[in-house]
């Protein structure tokens, strides 16, 4: 398999962090095909595909800051919700461009969004495979997502895509937490003519109390059940088992 370190968020990218991934890996006895991928060497395959979008139409700079949006959405009372919680409100779709223009000119910090409606008008409607079902994605649930930022080339949704085209990738095995993002992913792969792979998404792997592993619930890490005296059958097993109840 290909190891593809995914890396963008260089707030959160740190060494120590990537040494300890290949080292539980390694220690897992899981080997990787050729050089490790990382998302922060793949700018310009990133640009590239931005600078479609944007050729075509369906990008727009937006300049609304965080607070901004949340202060809207609060202000709009009852704000529609999707699967990443409250939807941009459109604020920045509808600046002229020679308006929007002279802000970056100026220096005004903005990101790149898709404009999710016009992308639908273009494609029509779009489907995906979840192992032999076919699913009708809703991209609109996602609203105009962010496709890149000024600390950041690339949004997740754009980033993955991306990589998976250039890797070959022909099924996709993800967390089923992972699922409604395949709608706007499969958007994107229409958009950019790339070969959509097949999905399958199985259950999450929970904690004993029937929590979500993560590092803010303190969970333990691979390294910690390393310490605990745990053997690497012992932790692909417990891994399994979770995984078929599924």
């Amino acid at each position: 398999f290909l190891l593809r370190i995914e890396d963008l968020d260089q707030g959160r990218a740190r060494p120590e962090f990537e040494a300890a991934i290949l080292d539980d890996l390694r220690w897992l006895g899981l080997d990787w095909d050729g050089p490790i991928i990382r998302q922060s060497d793949r700018s310009a395959a990133y640009q590239s595909a931005l600078d479609q979008l944007n050729r075509d139409g369906l990008t727009y700079p937006c300049f609304c800051t965080r607070r901004a949006i949340a202060d809207e959405i609060a202000n709009a009372g009852a704000a529609p919700h999707g699967p990443d919680g409250p939807i941009y409100p459109g604020t920045c779709r509808t600046i002229p461009k020679a308006d929007a223009d002279a802000r970056i000119y100026d220096g005004e910090a903005y990101a790149i969004r898709l404009n999710t409606a016009a992308a639908i008008t273009r494609t029509g409607a779009v489907q995906w495979r979840e192992d032999s079902d076919t699913v009708t994605a809703d991209p609109l649930q996602f609203g105009d997502i962010v496709l890149s930022r000024k600390d950041a080339p690339a949004s997740y949704h754009l980033a993955v895509v991306i990589d998976d085209a250039a890797s070959g990738v022909t099924l996709v095995t993800r967390g089923s937490d992972l699922k409604p993002a395949t709608d706007i992913q499969v958007l994107l792969q229409r958009l950019l003519g790339l070969p959509p792979p097949t999905y399958r998404h199985h259950t999450l792997v929970l904690s004993p109390d029937g929590t979500r592993l993560a590092k803010r619930a303190k969970s333990a890490s691979i390294a910690e059940r390393r310490g605990a005296g745990e053997t690497p059958d012992m932790v692909l097993a417990a891994a399994k088992q979770q995984l078929s109840q599924g």
